[in-house]
């Protein structure tokens, strides 16, 4: 068994950093010191039309190209039990022609244009989105409209689609990573929408019905949860112009006047284990409950994320890595790779460790996992919280690099925030957070709080769920 010599050593009381006072905004002289990539970055339009609906957009100069897309505050988290997978379901549908165009007479038209239309589905929100020419941008936002306003849903596809969504499950199910994830929300949010997959089970994938999907269009698309974002070679008077032309008939509420409420995200926690004994490797995550998007500690825990860092043997840094997790992994060769995550919602979260190891050293892996994971709450150092700041910023400004990045940045930020936040603002809050922030923060959501614990493949060294509760804090004498 690995060394375990790490709990006797004994830090500062922890009770001192509940008190603590989080500086949510940082001054105008911190700001005034960042480089001008920062404080010169191009600027936000924002614009909400009489039906509700807002446009955002960043525009590029000198640029060619252009993303523009629709984000929607719909997903599986606003579903229920009976019509949970129906938000998949629809972005499947929403390809297979309108009322104005077939299948075929769409695929051909974004071909001609040399443009890319997606869309995706996550637990909150559902999008659509094109890349164009510049001087396709009036055609973008008016199939994009056409596709989400005028899909006819047809019978037969829908009946053909089923056994895509099938093949598209069997798939992801191969995946361990998003299987133990699934289940990690399924044991940590039971009962819950949040706690549901976004494919939906198979036998709602079977019984959804065209009344279905028609019913969730009319409630859920409603243009106040709706945002047309556009980045690149944009004039954000044009679109302002575009979108009320192709989406001011939008309704501000659905149709019978009833909102649909967010259900509430209720933390259970437990453990969900699928064991294999032919398999040599176990899939493993560990989390714990944490804050929304708009919570003041909402950045600390970004830099904790940072500072416990991801670690794949492939990779080669080994016991070189900044992270104190991933040299004990490295050192002791331990897993095959560590994933720290941190994932939040409208009204909660999840913060944890996501592990790929051998079976014969999973109960060293986890005591790792959660001696680093507690750390934070009596150890972490300010050298490790600077270093966090740096690759934060870093990470931030890299995920903003093409148009694609940036107009989803603009369409989530105002879902969730109501407003996109500035370079040099994200900044500022970054560098507003202190070491003793992080271990109030570590202090609030780890110390002594039930996890919640989902497993996969060879598993039959992973300890209890006991064993996981006693190593949540440290005795400290």
């Amino acid at each position: 068994m690995a060394s375990r010599s790490a709990l006797s050593k004994v830090a500062q009381a922890a009770q001192r950093q509940q008190s603590r006072a989080f500086s949510a905004v940082a001054t105008a002289s911190a700001s005034s010191a960042f480089p001008d990539y920062v404080l010169k970055a191009p600027t936000t339009d924002v614009s909400t039309l009489g039906n509700g609906l807002r446009v955002g957009s960043e525009t590029v100069a000198g640029a060619e190209t252009a993303t523009i897309g629709v984000w929607i505050d719909a997903g599986s988290r606003y579903e229920t039990a009976e019509n949970n997978g129906t938000s998949h379901f629809l972005e499947h549908m929403a390809f297979k022609g309108t009322s104005k165009r077939t299948q075929e007479q769409l695929e051909l038209e974004i071909e001609n244009m040399g443009g890319h239309l997606n869309a995706y589905t996550s637990r909150e929100q559902t999008a659509y989105f094109a890349k164009v020419f510049k001087q396709d941008v009036g055609k973008a936002v008016e199939i994009i409209s056409d596709i989400l306003l005028n899909s006819t849903v047809a019978e037969d596809a829908v009946e053909r689609e089923r056994e895509v969504i099938l093949r598209e499950m069997s798939e992801v199910n191969k995946n361990q990573e998003e299987l133990v994830l699934d289940h990690l929300h399924a044991t940590a949010f039971q009962g819950t929408s949040l706690g549901r997959t976004i494919l939906g089970s198979e036998e709602n994938i079977r019984s959804l019905t065209r009344d279905d999907l028609v019913n969730y269009i009319s409630t859920q698309y409603t243009a106040p949860r709706m945002v047309v974002a556009g980045a690149g070679a944009v004039n954000h008077q044009e679109l302002c112009e575009l979108a009320d032309t192709h989406f001011g008939g939008l309704p501000s509420a659905p149709k019978d006047g009833v909102e649909i409420a967010m259900e509430p995200a209720v933390f259970t926690g437990g453990d969900y284990r699928v064991k294999f004994n032919s398999d040599d490797t176990a899939h493993i995550a560990v989390a714990f409950p944490t804050a929304s998007w708009t919570s003041e500690h909402a950045f600390p825990l970004m830099l904790m994320q940072n500072i416990l860092g991801s670690y794949d043997r492939a990779h080669g840094l080994g016991k070189n890595h900044a992270s104190h997790l991933c040299q004990d992994i490295a050192e002791n060769e331990l897993a095959l790779s560590v994933n720290t995550f941190n994932t939040c919602y409208k009204d909660a979260g999840l913060f944890g460790v996501y592990a790929v190891s051998p079976d014969n050293k999973v109960d060293d892996t986890m005591w790792y996992v959660m001696n680093n994971l507690i750390r934070l709450v009596h150890q972490v150092s300010d050298a490790e919280v600077e270093r966090a700041k740096v690759s934060l910023k870093a990470m931030m400004l890299m995920n903003l690099d093409g148009n694609n990045n940036v107009a989803e940045d603009i369409g989530r930020s105002l879902l969730n925030y109501g407003r996109r936040m500035t370079p040099a603002e994200i900044f500022s809050r970054i560098d507003a957070v202190t070491t003793s922030d992080i271990r109030a923060t570590a202090s609030k959501f780890f110390n002594d709080q039930d996890p919640a614990i989902a497993a996969v493949g060879g598993i039959h060294e992973l300890p209890d769920y006991t064993w996981f509760r006693r190593h949540t804090y440290w005795l400290r004498y």
